[in-house]
């Protein structure tokens, strides 16, 4: 029966199927390619300028932890 799979070598992934090809390269391999590949994934952050609308949220969420702490205190 061919299409048996327990008899297809392919069917179970820790046969070896006797290839040459292989699946992964030497430089996609190791720490130096999961650095690459993270930098790749994840660019570094770029400051942007300050809108005014951000600030004054800002200044207000640091206004109302100051009144906060000096209501509790007091």
């Amino acid at each position: 029966m061919p299409d048996d799979p327990r008899t297809d070598a392919t069917a179970d992934p820790d046969v070896d199927s006797g290839g040459d090809e292989w699946r992964f390269g030497i430089d996609e391999v190791g720490p130096e390619a999961e650095a690459a590949r993270e930098a790749e994934r994840n660019p570094p952050i770029e400051p942007e300028s300050i809108d005014a609308e951000n600030a004054l949220f800002v200044a207000a969420g640091v206004l109302g932890t100051l009144l906060l702490v000096f209501s509790v205190t007091l």
